[in-house]
């Protein structure tokens, strides 16, 4: 047991003399010793309480107390090395005001440029020995040698001396126990006492097993089975290097729906291969992409495939179970459980030049990099999303993998992206036509008061200055939902379609009303 876990301890009568037990006045005749039980726990979980002795006969010399043992009865044997706890990582200060606070904690799910991920073996942990029987306590379920019930309890067997082992050796001593194992029973088959051994063939038993199992329906292996065979993973190369990412088929015949920033490496000039799940490789060419949404449709040249169907992300409640399917690290077929953590997560994915706001779907399902572009399916097997980001902590440079935080594109979203982008190679995003200022830290999102860029706050003619709303005013919420940063607004904005009608609470001074806007379009570059 691990040095200061507390243990569950047997009492142990202190000091109570116990004596031989004499029948006055006449013996009782001696009965043959029972025979062990195989299944009596061991002394020290047996009461405690002692059975009323007779009278003690005179001149009866008192029997000495047992000798102390180790009442640890699921402890590590004595001189068992503790466990350490490893510790866990600190947070990072808060950002400074200015900055905002999820632009360094989101990161792309997808694997580092500059080749494949090297996988190396893990170290070896420390093996720790099982609870055994106490010292000077014989196994409950071994033999057992018969002595005179009536008679002085034998004399304890002699112990042979222990070496002491340094603490340095456990681990080292626990590994060549596995490999002399091994490889003593391969010399055992071979010499024994000089002499060539036999080789002795025995049959266990098997359990009989249907050639293809069947899985009951929603099942995570049922799940696996359907949507698997429509999984991809993509490797790219361009000027930056090899990158890897997912992907799955969203027609038969050879669209591929990913992620931008899976492809964006291999845009110009690159080259873009595409692994399916039997193995089979096929070059692809990038049919469009968007950075705004953060998601690109590729094709390759081959007829037949299976498509997942796109499912009703509005229909995705808190809590549902998902499974996400991908290549992590590059290791093809991977699949992942959990639940949806939330919905709407505002979410601004990228880096300065191409950054992605995404309406997200959380999930505690581990994604990690590669992963990016695959899809999180519902019980129905039906996908709800397109993984695109994991939360990291502060400080970590995006190195600890999943956490239990990513972030998937809503499939609504997806389904009308990948609609624009095969049948124009662009994408179109909704816009109301105002410059949100950044650097307010009141209640709400305001409205810049000034020009910025030679754009004015609020577009001429464009769906915000239609509504009335003018330079300064403050927008505390869109279609009922708050909104207290400019990510949010934007995110629940690009979450809808050109040609929506939403309906903000806008506040100008300490008035606040209600207004009606009809969303415009612009074209994503």
């Amino acid at each position: 047991m691990a040095s200061g876990a507390p243990s569950e301890q047997t009492p142990t009568p202190g000091g109570e003399q116990r004596t031989e037990e004499v029948l006055v006045p006449r013996p009782a005749p001696v009965q043959p010793p029972a025979a062990p039980n195989p299944f009596a726990p061991p002394s020290a979980f047996r009461s405690t309480a002692t059975a009323p002795l007779s009278p003690v006969a005179p001149g009866a010399s008192p029997v000495p107390p047992p000798g102390p043992h180790d009442t640890r009865p699921y402890g590590a044997p004595l001189g068992a090395l503790p466990v350490a706890r490893p510790g866990l990582p600190g947070y990072a200060p808060q950002s400074p005001d200015g900055q905002h606070p999820y632009a360094a904690a989101y990161q792309h799910a997808t694997a580092t440029p500059g080749g494949p991920a090297q996988h190396g073996t893990a170290p070896p942990q420390p093996a720790y020995p099982g609870a055994g029987s106490p010292p000077g306590e014989a196994d409950p379920h071994g033999p057992t040698t018969p002595v005179e019930p009536w008679g002085a309890p034998p004399p304890p067997p002699a112990q042979k001396p222990r070496r002491r082992i340094g603490t340095g050796a456990v681990a080292g001593i626990a590994a060549l126990a596995l490999v002399a194992g091994a490889v003593g029973g391969i010399a055992a088959d071979r010499i024994v006492d000089g002499t060539q051994r036999r080789p002795v063939s025995a049959s266990l038993p098997l359990a009989g097993t249907a050639p293809e199992a069947e899985r009951p329906a929603g099942s995570v292996a049922a799940i696996a089975a359907t949507v698997l065979p429509s999984v991809v993973s993509l490797q790219v190369e361009g000027a930056d290097g090899i990158s890897t990412g997912s992907g799955f088929v969203i027609r038969e015949d050879g669209y591929i729906l990913t992620n931008n920033h899976v492809v964006a490496g291999g845009a110009d000039g690159g080259k873009v291969t595409v692994l399916f799940a039997d193995g089979s490789e096929r070059p692809a060419t990038i049919v469009g992409r968007t950075a705004d949404y953060d998601l690109a449709v590729v094709k390759v040249d081959e007829a037949g495939l299976v498509p997942l169907v796109l499912g009703d992300s509005d229909a995705v409640v808190v809590g549902d179970p998902v499974v996400a399917i991908g290549a992590p690290l590059g290791l093809n077929g991977t699949v992942t459980t959990g639940i949806v953590s939330a919905l709407n997560r505002p979410v601004a994915a990228g880096d300065s030049a191409e950054t992605a706001f995404i309406n997200a779907i959380q999930t505690d399902a581990a994604i990690n990099p590669g992963n990016s572009g695959g899809p999180l399916v519902n019980g129905a097997g039906e996908v709800v999303g397109v993984n695109s980001a994991i939360a990291q902590p502060p400080g970590t440079g995006g190195a600890t993998g999943s956490i239990g935080l990513g972030f998937a594109i809503p499939s609504d979203q997806a389904r009308r992206t990948a609609e624009e982008l095969i049948e124009k190679g662009t994408a179109t995003y909704p816009v109301i036509g105002v410059l949100l200022d950044s650097r307010y830290q009141g209640e709400g999102v305001q409205v810049t008061t000034e020009p910025q860029g030679g754009q004015s706050p609020v577009t001429a003619g464009g769906p915000a200055d239609e509504a009335g709303i003018q330079a300064g005013d403050v927008i505390l919420a869109i279609d009922g939902r708050p909104v207290s940063l400019s990510d949010e607004l934007i995110v629940a904005i690009r979450a809808k379609a050109p040609g929506d009608t939403v309906t903000l609470r806008v506040r100008t001074g300490d008035a606040e009303r209600d207004v009606r806007v009809v969303l415009d379009e612009a074209t994503s570059e």
